[in-house]
């Protein structure tokens, strides 16, 4: 799909982080916004910045997870607009770091409201409007960790490979109405967001007094760390150029490799 001057875009959690770097690629192209997030302060402020920076630009408080909530803002976005091009189901959480059997019921409830059912009801809300229209356009953000196993964040592991496979075929799918539809997931390594300040402030997980504010602060000038825009800027290149998986990012390819290697490895080791 291109992306072109004047189209629509709804982008949750859209208030920071990549949803925000999301908005200015996005407004940068002169793409119109509806821009939403669970966090009404931090969206305000969002959509502040935005319009000053010349974007045209709708905020819309809504929490993913509750079904009503992404019905409204669908309704809210046709009636600014009159349509929709780019949905990006993008709001995300992060787990606490334990293993699997000392994660709570509370934090598999959140993750799976959140990370999955929040991209079910986005696609459910938005899809009969892009088949309406006969075009448009989804981006999932799941995580490299949706494509290899990240030890002691299991609930957050397994709702990001539940996003990926939920592209994979929500793509085929789409394809199956029209070539002009589709889906790509967004599977980034480190990206330099707030998200554990974030996931703290909706009560997913505790930091320790005193934690950077930012991946790139905590990594104490690791390399390989992206920004929300460099994200941004990958993910709407995999959309114009029709590919369903992204991946942006050091180190993702040669976890995903391996990944993939020792499940052929198994798979064809069992079949003999």
């Amino acid at each position: 799909m291109r992306i072109a001057n004047d189209q629509v875009a709804v982008i949750t959690g859209g208030a920071s982080g990549i949803g925000f770097g999301l908005a200015e690629a996005l407004a940068g192209r002169g793409v119109r916004l509806v821009i939403s997030d669970v966090r009404e302060e931090g969206l305000a402020k969002a959509g502040a910045a935005l319009a000053e920076a010349g974007a045209e630009v709708t905020a819309v408080v809504a929490d993913v997870s509750d079904e009503a909530s992404v019905r409204a803002l669908a309704d809210r976005t046709k009636s600014a607009y009159g349509r929709v091009d780019l949905v990006c189901n993008n709001a995300g959480v992060v787990s606490p770091a334990a293993p699997l059997w000392e994660q709570t019921a509370h934090t598999w409830e959140l993750m799976i409201g959140v990370k999955v059912l929040g991209v079910v009801h986005g696609v459910r809300a938005f899809a009969p409007l892009f088949i309406e229209h006969g075009t448009g356009h989804f981006i999932n953000t799941a995580s490299s960790g949706g494509l290899a196993p990240l030890p002691d964040r299991t609930p957050y592991t397994t709702t990001m490979h539940a996003v990926v496979g939920l592209t994979e075929t929500l793509d085929a799918e789409l394809k199956r109405i029209s070539p002009a539809l589709g889906a790509t997931v967004l599977c980034p390594g480190l990206v330099d967001t707030p998200l554990g300040q974030n996931s703290e402030t909706l009560g997913a997980i505790r930091l320790p007094p005193g934690t950077p504010s930012s991946m790139r602060a905590a990594a104490s000038g690791r390399g390989g760390i992206l920004s929300p825009r460099e994200v941004a800027e990958s993910a709407l290149a995999a959309v114009e150029a029709g590919r369903v998986h992204v991946a942006p990012g050091g180190g993702v390819v040669e976890r995903a490799r391996a990944r993939v290697a020792a499940l052929l490895t198994d798979i064809e080791e069992g079949g003999r």
